[in-house]
């Protein structure tokens, strides 16, 4: 497939307000959109970006907005998830007796890859490029 077929399939923006609705509306609408792409298996995809949300709604601060496209270089699809926070997220040592802090683990060993970087307005996106 083309770097151009890629570019043409790009969803528009999802803007979700920081409620606990956020990431089961994010999961629902990277369902939609892998179904038209026709990626059969979203599971990673779903909870990676049932993570990042949630991350943003429990700690960002603002609107959160979403966006999932096919990277034109190989295709994978992307998760971005932007907040106006400037709290970066990290990886928690693993620590078996905590209630939460592993979810940015999870996603590190699903994805091919994952980053934060700062926005220009302030805030920032963290990303995730699928395997």
């Amino acid at each position: 497939m083309s770097s151009a077929a890629f570019a043409l399939e790009v969803p528009p923006p999802l803007v979700l307000e920081p409620t606990g609705q956020a990431p089961g509306l994010a999961r629902r609408c990277l369902a939609e959109w892998f179904a038209e792409w026709g990626i059969e298996d979203d599971h990673a995809g779903r909870l990676v970006v049932c993570e990042l949300v949630t991350n943003s709604y429990l700690h960002g601060k603002g609107q959160i907005v979403v966006r999932v496209f096919r990277d034109e270089r190989d295709g994978r699809p992307v998760v971005e998830v932007w907040d106006a926070g400037e709290a970066q997220p990290e990886v928690q040592p693993e620590d078996g007796g905590a209630l939460s802090g592993r979810g940015l683990m999870l996603v590190a060993e699903l994805v091919h890859d994952w980053g934060v970087r700062p926005l220009n307005e302030g805030g920032k996106v963290v990303w995730a490029t699928l395997r």
